[in-house]
């Protein structure tokens, strides 16, 4: 581990980190250049300064307010908490077709029409070391639709990282700390840089790593875009993508950690 930048201070550390100065960033975003250069010195970002940065800084908003330690607002949440049982199947399925299958499965998710959201999203809490970096890389993938479960079936099938379905609460808490290994491979599931959620979690690389492989990769934007979905369209996506696998996952689901 690393001293980083304090999670207040993550926006102003990657304006500087992209080499983005206050008019640039200003212009990117849409954002008065005060604004930007009052984060610049270390002021506290607020809610409508991070969304319009996340875009200028190639970040998701949810995973910008997720770092910055401020609470997600609701409308950037998942649509409906209980698709996350049949978007983990889904991955799992998806991961193991051919790169068209899992582009068909992606075009399916965009294409479904965007409902209603019926209730608010309120992810597991995480106790009792609840403010630190692990718990920032647990609770984006919360907000990816994963439960301990969906973390490490996921992860079990897209990375070399093999854990049971606790020991992902036990990162979450605290009481595990992150190495270089489960900070790459959370972030090819996350579909963020490597080297910058090293950096912004205090994670020293020794190496650069490689690019996650393709299906990491697909994983990733599976679980973005499924986050639109609700419960009922994620079980119609994940019943398609195992009739395009052809053959049964049982077998598969019965190795994997968190089934």
């Amino acid at each position: 581990m690393t001293e980083h930048p304090g999670f207040g201070a993550m926006p102003a550390w990657l304006l500087d980190h992209r080499e983005l100065g206050g008019r640039e960033s200003a212009g990117r975003s849409g954002l008065s250049e005060d604004g930007v250069r009052a984060v610049l010195a270390g002021d506290g970002p607020g809610d409508e300064l991070l969304r319009r940065l996340a875009p200028a800084l190639g970040f998701h908003g949810v995973d910008l307010f997720i770092l910055a330690g401020l609470a997600v607002p609701d409308d950037m949440a998942p649509l409906d908490a209980a698709a996350a049982m049949w978007m983990k199947n889904t991955v799992v399925d998806a991961v193991r077709l051919p790169a068209a299958g899992r582009r068909e499965l992606l075009r399916l998710i965009r294409s479904l029409p965007q409902e209603e959201r019926r209730t608010g999203f309120a992810p597991k809490r995480l106790a009792p070391l609840a403010g630190g970096p692990g718990a920032r890389l647990v609770r984006m993938l919360q907000y990816r639709n994963l439960n301990w479960s969906g973390m490490a079936m996921t992860l079990a099938s897209v990375t070399p990282t093999y854990l049971s379905a606790a020991t992902y609460g036990v990162i979450g808490s605290g009481r595990k700390e992150l190495t270089p290994r489960l900070v790459t491979d959370f972030a090819a599931v996350l579909g963020i840089d490597a080297r910058d959620l090293a950096a912004l979690t205090g994670v020293i690389l020794r190496e650069v790593p490689p690019p996650p492989p393709p299906e990491a990769v697909d994983a990733a934007a599976l679980l973005w875009a499924g986050r639109r979905l609700s419960a009922a369209q994620a079980q119609h996506v994940s019943e398609l993508a195992c009739s395009m696998r052809g053959d049964s996952r049982d077998a598969h689901l019965r190795e994997l950690p968190g089934s």
